[in-house]
């Protein structure tokens, strides 16, 4: 059973600062504040809506498509602060615009990766569900994501994001003076050897609280890190940002004009036909052809 949104005509939001109409029921998610302002260079409108801590919100439209972009800081319990709060302002369908390090070889720094699910080994996310709910991604999500990437022909990958919630130890880095913990020095491998694709820390507790909250959320991350030499390597190149904005801003326009086709069809749910213009039978001979 869906749950019932708060109304909040006037308060403003505790961590966030945004008020109700603050922000579009389109929202996008990135980690750093100044990632929010580069996105929003590629939409026609946009102004600044909230800034409070790490959380700093903009508003505007893209192809005439209402949206905006919330950054959530570093990690799960900031990033489920984010999603509660707008959540209660209306906002329904969330993408997580990150970084991530990549975990297979097919995968190459600048490539794209789309979340269809996430390996929740933060533990945000166990503070609401027990370990066995899984965090999937919404599928129109993961469509809209792909058309995205198709129709401005970027490199893409498909595949599950390990979530945690320590950058170094947590996730097989040495800790300052070489420090490691047993626990998580095979950790790597292991995520390999499971083929996920690639790790970072705020997918899994994202599409948890979707999956709980009757809500869209869907993932995609700028590869800048890879596992695979064991090398830190953290490359951000010109324009990668602007590209991974770009695709994620495309994405809510394609959302947009499904969920009209949904609502002029009186349908719950995206289907392939349901894009495809209806077929014209003609009659002859009395028979459908």
């Amino acid at each position: 059973m869906p749950l019932k949104k708060i109304s909040h005509k006037e308060k403003r939001q505790y961590h966030i600062g945004c008020r109700s109409g603050d922000l579009a029921n389109y929202l996008l998610l990135p980690g750093d504040p100044q990632r929010v302002k580069k996105i929003a260079q590629i939409w026609e409108e946009k102004k600044k809506v909230a800034e409070n801590r790490e959380f700093f919100s903009m508003k505007g439209k893209f192809k005439g498509v209402d949206i905006s972009c919330l950054s959530t800081g570093i990690g799960g319990s900031s990033a489920t602060i984010a999603m509660e709060e707008a959540a209660r302002l209306g906002a329904d369908t969330f993408i997580r615009v990150g970084t991530a390090g990549a975990l297979q070889s097919d995968i190459k720094l600048g490539d794209l990766v789309i979340s269809t699910g996430a390996v929740r080994l933060e533990g945000v996310s166990q503070d609401y569900v027990f370990l066995e709910y899984p965090a999937l991604a919404n599928y129109e999500i993961v469509l809209a994501l792909i058309e995205s990437c198709e129709k401005l022909n970027v490199k893409y990958h498909l595949g599950l994001t390990a979530s945690q919630d320590s950058f170094y130890v947590g996730e097989g880095r040495k800790g300052f003076g070489g420090y490691s913990n047993s626990e998580n020095k095979n950790l790597i491998s292991k995520l390999q050897m499971a083929k996920v694709s690639n790790i970072e820390m705020e997918v899994a507790p994202i599409l948890t609280l979707a999956g709980l909250y009757n809500l869209r959320a869907g993932a995609i991350c700028l590869i800048v890190d890879s596992f695979l030499d064991n090398k830190n390597k953290f490359v951000v190149k010109e324009g990668d940002e602007k590209k991974l904005g770009l695709v994620a801003s495309e994405a809510i326009v394609i959302l947009s004009k499904w969920d009209k086709i949904k609502r002029d069809k009186k349908k719950k749910y995206l289907y392939p036909s349901l894009l495809n213009k209806p077929k014209v039978l003609k009659l002859k001979d009395n028979k459908l052809n």
